[in-house]
């Protein structure tokens, strides 16, 4: 996102004298300076609003908000989102021909977004349903198809990061796919959508360790740091 300021530097005054008339000439000089601000769109996929998935997002966009980034937080499991049809017709006509719900409105946030941050707990070695209901119905702003039917991204250029959690302790919620099946499923959407991630986090035992350590803190901090970028 780019805001155009306007800086007015000075004014010259000119007079000039003619024999019928006085004219009185002001010249305004002004500058524009190009100003970036990055804007980081989270979805939190966690229906816990203290839970850990929740607190790593907290984390995360406190950290955002300090380099002077635009932060938006979406509550997933808040949204109304109607699930696909598969009638297929949004991959020729790029909208959905569903009414207006929540999938619109968070399509719209990712077009705007520079870099997106999908947070969301292990359900069954996966993604929760909402969250992949919600990408089920905007897929036509992900990613597009050539006449062959291979998949064209929609949204090279943007950088993400995924978080995970599971009640597994560690390392085992890496070693059975549960965290880590949930980090799966989100990297392959956001490949074929074209976000390049740049960090992935997963926390398991969250039954018995309810609150995040320093450490953790840390790698949430940081894995914003490194979507955080000038233009």
């Amino acid at each position: 996102m780019y805001i155009l300021k306007k800086r007015y530097y000075y004014s010259s005054l000119f007079w000039s004298f003619c024999p019928n008339s006085f004219v009185i000439l002001i010249i305004q000089h002004t500058f524009a300076e190009k100003i970036t601000i990055m804007k980081i769109l989270f979805l939190n996929a966690s229906p816990l609003r203290r839970g850990n998935i929740s607190q790593m997002v907290n984390e995360m966009s406190e950290e955002a908000r300090a380099l002077g980034a635009e932060v938006e937080i979406v509550e997933v499991q808040r949204l109304m989102v109607k699930p696909c049809i598969a009638c297929m017709k949004c991959r020729t006509s790029g909208y959905c021909i569903l009414p207006d719900d929540g999938s619109q409105h968070v399509l719209e946030l990712i077009n705007d977004c520079d870099a997106l941050v999908i947070a969301a707990p292990c359900y069954w070695g996966n993604i929760p349903g909402t969250l992949k209901l919600l990408f089920d119905r905007m897929v036509y702003g992900l990613m597009s198809e050539n006449s062959h039917g291979f998949p064209i991204p929609l949204q090279k250029g943007k950088r993400c990061i995924l978080v995970s959690t599971s009640t597994t302790p560690w390392p085992f919620n890496i070693i059975m796919h549960q965290s880590h099946g949930a980090i799966r499923a989100m990297k392959e959407i956001c490949r074929y959508s074209g976000f390049k991630i740049v960090a992935t986090i997963e926390k398991g035992g969250t039954r018995r360790n309810t609150t995040l350590s320093e450490k953790l803190r840390q790698r949430c901090r940081k894995a914003v740091r490194k979507v955080w970028r000038k233009e």
